[in-house]
């Protein structure tokens, strides 16, 4: 597929303020971009700001609020003039058996990696349809495998895959693509983060060959990077993912045979693991629930 150069750009990335969404930033902006960056912490959004390249702009806004985000790409449209791609990344995560999880930090999961992907592309749509643009949503290995201990969080990425596969193909006519973009474990705040806990950390290693491995988030952003070029509609931040799409209708059944015998072998210690939004990420989004300034 031909590539598309991001010289003058203009591409909106959501959870801009750490992780994937922070260099994934930095390298659009590298290519001549100019960055709009929407998450939750203002002053780390405006330092990732202050460090890019060229001309860029932040926005503190919760991707669950329709109306902030409506007023979000209405600004942006107004200081850049368009916009040619968004990036719809913002998301939380949490562990833990699902009849112990905390009610509140569940639907949380589902709020802002479902829903607020929802919200994002709503807000965006308009724009994106007048520059015939492209939006990636960006989902999960956890959106082709069930995973014991991981139910919202798997839940909400099979909802963003499903949800933007419909979407790609009300909007193709109208010029927009719509892409999905898969990574596995990729070093960041939110898998530190839920490695911090022993049983979460256990089970992962337990995970066979290629899954149970960290991979480092450079390689990833870059195949991201590679996938908004071509307006791909899949995108996989590691190489092994793509052939897991032809074997996923088997992994359930797997999974649950697999899956079964691990927990209960965990089950003496399954009570002490943590039920919270995980990492850095997830504390900024409690702060912002509770109405802390993060």
């Amino acid at each position: 597929m031909t590539k598309v150069s991001l010289e003058g750009q203009v591409a909106v990335v959501t959870g801009a303020a750490r992780g994937v969404g922070e260099l994934l930033a930095r390298k659009l902006s590298a290519r001549g971009a100019k960055v709009a960056l929407v998450g939750l912490e203002p002053d780390a959004l405006k330092q990732v700001s202050d460090r890019l390249h060229g001309e860029s702009g932040f926005w503190h806004a919760d991707v669950t609020d329709h109306e902030a985000m409506a007023q979000v790409a209405i600004e942006v449209k107004e200081r850049f003039g368009k916009v040619d791609i968004v990036v719809a990344n913002a998301g939380v995560a949490n562990g833990g058996p699902f009849v112990e999880s905390d009610p509140v930090a569940w639907r949380r999961v589902i709020e802002v990696n479902l829903i607020g992907s929802a919200v994002t592309a709503r807000a965006f749509l308009p724009v994106l349809m007048e520059s015939r643009g492209y939006l990636l949503q960006i989902a999960s290995l956890a959106a082709i495998t069930p995973a014991p201990m991981m139910t919202a969080y798997c839940a909400s990425k099979s909802g963003v895959e499903a949800y933007a596969h419909s979407l790609r193909a009300e909007v193709a006519h109208k010029g927009v693509r719509v892409g999905v973009g898969y990574l596995s474990w990729t070093d960041t705040d939110m898998v530190r983060g839920a490695d911090q806990d022993e049983v979460m950390r256990e089970l992962r290693q337990r995970l066979p060959w290629p899954s149970n491995k960290t991979y480092p988030l450079g390689p990833a952003v870059d195949r991201i990077i590679a996938g908004v070029e071509r307006r791909s509609s899949h995108v996989y931040a590691q190489w092994w993912l793509r052939g897991m799409q032809g074997v996923r209708g088997y992994l359930p059944g797997i999974i649950g045979a697999v899956g079964q015998r691990e927990m209960r072998r965990f089950e003496p210690r399954l009570k002490g693991v943590s039920t919270g939004l995980v990492g850095a990420g997830g504390a900024a989004d409690e702060q912002c629930q509770q109405g802390i300034s993060p």
